[in-house]
């Protein structure tokens, strides 16, 4: 899982077509985003050759929302992202709230090859009341 390389850059994710018929493509900050965003909604057992990869935020969509599904996901998240893109991002804060009933999930981070800081955020909308 490289962003660097010669070429026009890192394949976009999720996979799709540009304007032109070819792969599109991403810069860096996207190349990121898409990674954090697959272990972030890959379950674990979903992929056949890495069983424990993932955080599995998408299992979350029925379960009940509250503080301590909040203070769970925190960790499982940062614990995730460590884990599998510990080589190419440093963590620097997850942040797990409840809105209405939707987990909110913020994770600012740093690119280890450029030091960019990001922060973004990802909805699990649903919950159970």
């Amino acid at each position: 899982m490289s962003a660097g390389g010669p070429g026009p850059g890192p394949v976009a994710y999720p996979l799709r077509v540009d304007g032109h018929g070819a792969t599109a493509r991403t810069d860096e900050a996207g190349y990121l985003r898409g990674l954090v965003e697959q272990v972030l909604f890959t379950a674990p057992g979903e992929r056949v050759n890495r069983p424990d990869f993932g955080a599995g935020l998408g299992q979350l969509l029925f379960a009940p929302t509250g503080p301590e599904v909040a203070a769970t996901t925190q960790l499982l998240v940062h614990g995730a992202l460590t884990q599998w893109l510990g080589d190419l991002i440093e963590v620097d804060e997850v942040r797990v709230s409840v809105d209405d009933a939707a987990l909110v999930v913020e994770v600012s981070y740093r690119a280890q090859r450029s030091q960019r800081p990001a922060t973004e955020r990802f909805t699990v909308a649903g919950g159970a009341p």
